[in-house]
């Protein structure tokens, strides 16, 4: 069992933009198959840079603000209550389009060692 407290954690740099910040939930090893569970914050214009993960699919769930998520080339409205599910090798971008903090929390999967997601 885990008990995690969001207020209680320090904040730390996004890997795509460490000018976002992130409050790490799950970490990778806490529980089989997941790489992380944390909650990001977009200050209003930030990017989250177009990137991929060969081996990991990722959920955005927004819980507040306004965005776009760009996938592929093809990109999404984010609004509160907007789950988007980005699946491994999909190139996605993040951005704030709003003037508040855009809040995603978000979650990483990554299959077993010879496994597909």
């Amino acid at each position: 069992m885990k008990h995690i407290t969001l207020d209680t954690l320090p904040e730390e740099p996004v890997s795509h933009n460490p000018a976002i910040k992130k409050k790490v939930m799950l970490r990778l090893g806490d529980l089989p198959y997941l790489t992380n569970f944390a909650q990001a914050r977009f200050a209003s214009g930030q990017i989250a840079q177009a990137h991929t993960h060969a081996d990991m699919s990722e959920v955005f769930f927004v819980e507040a603000g306004m965005g776009l998520i760009t996938i592929d080339g093809q990109s999404y409205p984010l609004s509160p209550g907007v789950c988007i599910a980005v699946e491994a090798g999909e190139s996605h971008q993040v951005c704030n389009t709003g003037t508040e903090d855009l809040v995603l929390t978000y979650f990483g999967l990554r299959a077993p060692v010879g496994e597909q997601i």
